[in-house]
């Protein structure tokens, strides 16, 4: 598969706005989104307000990422040496098309036909599958929701629950199809067990797995898994060969900085104290676990994030997906409209920098730039702060090019910037704008119509009227009258 082959697997080239207005139309989708969001958000806020210290958590998560992001050379050479001494081989992949090449090139090794997989989002992003499929291999997603996704022959819509935007009768129906279940009941226990029963017999038999990773740690070498069915620990300790793909943001100094994410990822994420399965595993040892461990550092574009210091931040992510639950876009749209593998306001700023500036240029405006995503990340990510940098990114970029210049936005802009920049030239337009507006203004006192450009607004929504008088003008009167007065 070449580079852009590879690229066209990640994002999808249409734009928010001409995505989310499909996605707008599906009422069943869009019902199941905000139903399970409501239900996480609602667990989230149970089990975070029994912690006194969650902001010093949240302080103490944001210092130990934003430390590690300074030195991120040191940690990811101190882990490369640490893990080696422990048995793992550790593999450094610049791009999508490097990290396809070196864990297929790893499975054909091992003559592999059939691969089992914990779900990782990284894959995701590189496009694994289709590059597996390619090449005469088939992978097998082992979580519920990722397994629902494939069988599907869908996407994922959110990071914690792939399948947030499918119902249990969708599910059912997909599994009567793919499993051949005609008599399948539609209870959650009905599925899950269908689920178990399809995959029990592949854990047993297929000796190569592939997983990614919550956690890099730097002073074990280690790799850790927070997972809450028991699937990972099936693909982690099963197979002959484990083969983990992971993000270089990963990684965190030390084994002991685990005691934060460990409480603060499975609230934030799921709305439980502690994840069921929370798996730790460095290197091999003989008798238990794989017979040979691989981890893959992938990079794909987060080196020039880290050199961007206004956006740096964004590699602090944790990817539990509580920005996504709580953002009234992602809301109305399920995570589709985002044309990423990585949705909501996280996936809004990581979008575009992953892919250059290049695609998922409109994503930065995907937001009302509420602060709800700020308020509920746990390593405290200032999303609407980055939105807005990339926001100016975008501008000016555009501004670069003859029709960007031109363009009816940019002459907006610059129009207003005009205006906003001199009292008298503002006061001007205000006047204009009262006097205009006279034909347009209901009896309401709202504006439901404008023409040209400006009917993108009052297409969705009503505009309040212009005041018959400014506060600048009533300013004006007042104090004119009170000298007069005191005359």
């Amino acid at each position: 598969m070449s580079e852009s082959e590879v690229q066209a697997t990640q994002w999808n080239r249409r734009e928010f706005p001409e995505a989310a207005k499909d996605l707008l139309q599906d009422s069943q989708t869009r019902k199941n989104v905000q139903h399970a969001t409501n239900v996480i958000q609602a667990k989230r806020k149970r089990v975070v307000d029994e912690l006194a210290d969650w902001e010093e958590l949240r302080e103490s998560g944001r210092q130990v990422k934003a430390h590690t992001l300074r030195h991120l050379d040191h940690y990811l050479m101190q882990f490369e040496e640490q893990c080696t001494r422990a048995g793992g081989h550790v593999h450094w992949a610049s791009d999508a098309a490097e990290a396809n090449r070196i864990i297929l090139g790893l499975v054909q090794k091992h003559e592999a036909k059939e691969v089992i997989k914990i779900k990782t989002m990284t894959s995701e992003e590189v496009g694994l599958n289709a590059q597996l499929e390619q090449n005469g291999v088939h992978p097998i997603e082992t979580d519920l929701a990722e397994l629902i996704i494939q069988l599907g022959k869908d996407r994922p819509s959110h990071f914690v629950a792939p399948a947030l935007h499918v119902n249990k009768q969708q599910v059912r129906a997909m599994f009567q199809r793919e499993m051949n279940l005609p008599d399948l009941g539609d209870k959650p226990e009905d599925l899950a067990t269908a689920a178990r029963n399809y995959l029990r017999e592949k854990y047993l038999r297929i000796k190569v797995a592939i997983s990614g990773g919550n956690f890099l740690i730097a002073d074990t070498g280690g790799v850790c898994i927070l997972e809450s069915e028991g699937n990972g620990r099936m693909c982690l300790t099963l197979p002959d060969v484990l083969i983990s793909i992971v993000g270089i943001e990963k990684i965190i100094p030390s084994f002991r900085d685990l005691e934060i994410f460990l409480q603060t990822l499975p609230r934030s994420a799921t709305g439980e104290r502690m994840n069921p399965y929370n798996s730790t595993w460095c290197g091999v040892h003989p008798g238990d676990g794989p017979k040979e461990f691989h981890v893959v550092l992938l990079d794909n574009g987060r080196s020039p994030i880290l050199a961007d210091k206004e956006a740096r931040q964004t590699l602090q992510c944790i990817r539990c997906a509580a920005c996504l639950n709580v953002c009234p876009v992602y809301h109305q749209t399920g995570g589709h409209a985002y044309e990423s593998v990585y949705a909501g306001p996280i996936g809004a700023i990581l979008t575009p920098q992953l892919n250059s500036m290049e695609a998922g240029r409109s994503l930065p405006y995907a937001s009302s730039l509420c602060g709800a995503c700020y308020e509920v990340c746990p390593v405290k990510i200032n999303i609407p702060e980055v939105l807005i940098h990339l926001r100016g990114k975008v501008v000016r970029e555009d501004q670069a090019t003859f029709a960007g210049k031109f363009s009816l936005w940019n002459i907006g802009m610059k129009t207003a910037a005009f205006l906003f920049e001199d009292a008298d030239r503002l006061a001007m337009a205000e006047r204009f704008g009262q006097i205009a507006q006279k034909p347009l203004v209901s009896k309401n006192g709202f504006i439901e119509w404008m023409p040209f450009m400006l009917s993108g607004w009052t297409q969705t929504r009503d505009l309040k009227a212009m005041p018959a008088q400014s506060f600048r003008q009533w300013w004006a009167e007042e104090h004119s009258a009170k000298k007069e007065t005191d005359a």
